[in-house]
């Protein structure tokens, strides 16, 4: 059934990028595994998927040590800065950077461990309070902010 599905993504995926005018390789393809059994990663990682997201530190620490190690792990979840150590050098992106503070946190980490850590600024566009997120209003300010750290590379926004 994964099996299907994953090729059901796939045709969905290569029909935007045909839209798009973009060419497949371009896009990256993220399997979310939060709350998934080992078992079920391991069978769409064996179709070749090596990006995966997980959005709780505990499980993402987790399945890190249990899966092959060229997977490429995102953190798509609200981060708290002191679980930030468990994760700086373990992860390709950081999808959840709403705050100076927690990108300050990042950067101390990532200095700590003499990494470049990849994040994304995470806006709150629909303004939906059970969202995280930096208002539009405060989304340049903090790009700024962020920007200026020497083991922070912003890499786009997540929206």
């Amino acid at each position: 059934m994964l099996k299907d599905n994953l090729k059901n993504v796939e045709e969905r995926v290569q029909e935007a990028c045909d839209r798009a005018g973009r060419k497949r390789e371009e896009v990256t393809l993220i399997a979310v595994s939060k709350t998934k059994p080992i078992e079920m990663l391991q069978e769409i990682y064996d179709e070749n998927i090596r990006d995966f997201g997980e959005n709780k530190v505990q499980e993402l620490c987790d399945k890190i040590e249990k899966m092959p190690k060229d997977i490429k792990w995102h953190m798509i979840g609200h981060l708290q800065r002191n679980k930030v150590k468990y994760i700086v050098g373990q992860v390709a992106l950081i999808h959840s950077v709403d705050s100076l503070r927690l990108a300050e946190q990042i950067e101390h980490e990532a200095a700590k461990a003499d990494t470049i850590m990849n994040v994304l600024i995470e806006v709150n566009v629909a303004g939906e309070e059970s969202k995280f997120g930096t208002t539009c209003n405060e989304a340049i300010e903090l790009v700024r902010a962020v920007a200026a750290l020497k083991h922070v590379k912003i890499k786009g926004l997540m929206t």
